[in-house]
């Protein structure tokens, strides 16, 4: 038996109140781990220990910054870690892009198939795929490179990334490739210059995360890379922490130092971003 609900009138389940809920749960929870550890990086090792527990610094230092680069070579696994997620996101779009054009536009005999394949290889937990990667970079002679985080990087990427832009590729209507073909395009010509401008929030989009994944990536970049020079920030950081002591605001403070990039990376492209994930799941 349905209920009638007056004209003007709204519920509480569809109305603004649970929308603030949601959206303050969601505030909550993003920007308070953020806004903690900054904090923690602005207090002393006294305050932060101190009851009771202090949320806002009552002297804000910028020691710890200091004390972060000076203790580690932050400088070298922030430039590791920029160059490790540059080229494995520039690799990730180049294959991807061609990899849903493919499925979007060619008539291939298994595309369902290849398709929840894809889905299915995006469920495997990273730690099953750690000792077979591993033979396979040390069998390679690309162990304590960057080559060898590059790679395993672009495939963990690749199917999240190609699912994305199937969508978007099926929306551009192909008499546009086919117009850009007359005129003298090649297919691979109509691809890079109709097809892929024209998804340009899906490209930024897919790229974005693909950067995000390898910038965080923690397993892979300890168990691939023991040269200190080739170490990347995820792994850095854990070197801070002593055998008996965990210098709380220090570590903050380098924490802080690895999200700056990536926070400055989203807000520049952040319409590019919302626009690609709202298309993408409408095409969807």
């Amino acid at each position: 038996m349905s209920t009638l609900t007056a004209p003007g009138s709204t519920s509480f389940l569809s109305g603004k109140p649970l929308r603030f809920i949601a959206a303050g749960i969601l505030l909550v929870n993003g920007m308070f781990p953020a806004l903690w550890i900054l904090f923690t990086s602005l207090k002393t090792e006294a305050e932060l220990t101190a009851k009771p527990i202090t949320w806002i610094p009552h002297a804000p230092t910028v020691q710890n910054y200091v004390q972060a680069f000076s203790d580690q070579p932050l400088l070298v696994f922030l430039f590791n870690s920029f160059m490790v997620a540059l080229l494995s996101t520039a690799l990730t779009l180049l294959v991807s892009v061609l990899a849903a054009y493919a499925l979007a536009r060619l008539n291939l005999a298994y595309r369902g198939l290849i398709l929840s394949l894809i889905i299915a290889v995006s469920t495997f937990p990273l730690v099953t795929l750690l000792v077979p990667l591993f033979e396979i970079m040390r069998t390679l002679n690309l162990l304590n490179s960057w080559t060898a985080l590059i790679l395993p990087y672009t495939v963990l990427s690749l199917p999240v990334c190609t699912l994305m832009l199937v969508s978007f590729f099926e929306g551009i209507p192909r008499d546009l490739e086919n117009a850009a073909m007359i005129d003298g395009c090649t297919r691979m010509g109509a691809l890079f210059k109709v097809v892929v401008p024209l998804c340009a929030p899906g490209v930024f989009t897919a790229g974005i995360l693909a950067f995000v994944n390898a910038w965080d990536e923690f397993l892979l970049a300890l168990s691939f890379n023991s040269n200190p020079s080739l170490r990347t920030l995820p792994v850095g950081i854990q070197l801070y922490q002593g055998e008996f002591a965990f210098p709380w605001p220090v570590i903050s403070a380098a924490l802080v130092v690895g999200i700056v990039p990536v926070a400055i990376l989203i807000v520049i492209f952040q319409e590019r971003v919302v626009s690609g994930l709202t298309a993408g799941g409408i095409k969807g």
